[in-house]
């Protein structure tokens, strides 16, 4: 613990539900003020003489850290760092360090279970026996909706980090066969196909890989063509990666067997969305949740702690900028 630095968490609500331990966090300064959230006008003012900035999502522009001179630290609660201006922070000598790999096994199960959801058609007999029509049925199962095994089927992933690495060992398990991809803008490898020989070849398209501007809309309508009659898309990395209005009008028009994404391009969607519009078909949507487990959230809080304490040890760890 450093007993003379002050530290500031401007949204602490967005990590912490109250089921969180923050003891380590704590423990790393000498002073933590917790704010559930924080307005873009009440940054520069309630960061005034914190050495410590703690953010998940609120912004760090250049102007505001030219108006905190205290600041030595900015530890981003998430691993995006978008929300900081890094250049400004490097010049004003701040270090930033974010958190890394802490949701992989809420968000690789997540993908899995939309995936399950698709596959199983969940949502739709969910929706069947709420409607009463499991009680009207003429004999002991209602089989409305066409059922598909993963056993067999193909998987692709864009995107084979830790987290992807965590999807492929998941459906694995179920029996698919996975390939990997060719993400655009990076060196090619002979262990990865490019998107015109991968989508042909899957029965389920998975997305785990950043979101720049090599990437962004790499799914659009010409990719979801490519992609089998029947085919399932799941997206639970960013919503830029997809054309939204491409997709939306794929699922209409009956192509693919199904979509599930727990990311839209603006979140949240405050002035609406095409993947929101009620006629879609075969479309689960989650709000950004497949990182929301405690017990990943706990792991944040750990790693914080861990940033904080090897700061002030002059070994910084996890360093952006």
């Amino acid at each position: 613990m450093n007993a003379r630095s002050r530290a500031v968490f401007l949204d602490h609500s967005s990590l912490d539900l109250g089921d969180l331990d923050l003891a380590s966090l704590r423990a790393a300064f000498g002073e933590l003020q917790l704010y559930p959230a924080t307005a873009a006008e009440q940054v520069a003012e309630r960061l005034q003489g914190a050495s410590v900035a703690i953010s998940n999502k609120v912004m760090l522009d250049a102007a505001t850290l030219a108006a905190c001179p205290a600041l030595k630290l900015i530890l981003v609660a998430a691993t995006g760092t978008n929300n900081v201006d890094l250049h400004a922070a490097r010049a004003q000598g701040i270090v930033v360090s974010n958190c890394q790999g802490y949701g992989t096994p809420s968000v690789a199960q997540h993908t899995l279970a939309l995936l399950l959801a698709l596959a199983t058609r969940l949502p739709d007999y969910q929706q069947a026996v709420a409607a009463g029509q499991w009680a009207q049925a003429k004999q002991f199962c209602l089989l409305d909706f066409p059922i598909v095994e993963l056993e067999g089927k193909t998987l692709g992933l864009l995107g084979h980090g830790e987290l992807g690495g965590a999807v492929a060992k998941l459906a694995e398990a179920f029996g698919m066969r996975v390939l990997l991809g060719q993400l655009p803008g990076r060196p090619a490898r002979d262990d990865r196909l490019n998107l015109d020989e991968l989508l042909p070849q899957v029965d389920a398209l998975t997305l785990h890989c950043p979101l720049n501007d090599a990437t962004r809309h790499m799914i659009g309508a010409r990719e979801l063509a490519l992609l089998k009659p029947g085919a399932y898309l799941i997206n639970t990395a960013r919503g830029g990666l997809i054309d939204e209005q491409a997709l939306a009008d794929t699922l209409r028009a009956g192509h693919l067997g199904g979509a599930a994404t727990d990311v839209l391009s603006v979140e949240p969607p405050v002035h609406g969305n095409p993947l929101l519009a009620a006629d879609i078909p075969r479309l689960i949507v989650t709000p950004h949740s497949a990182w929301g487990a405690r017990e990943a959230r706990q792991r944040i809080v750990g790693q914080l702690s861990e940033n904080a304490v090897a700061f002030f040890a002059g070994s910084p760890r996890r360093v952006v900028s």
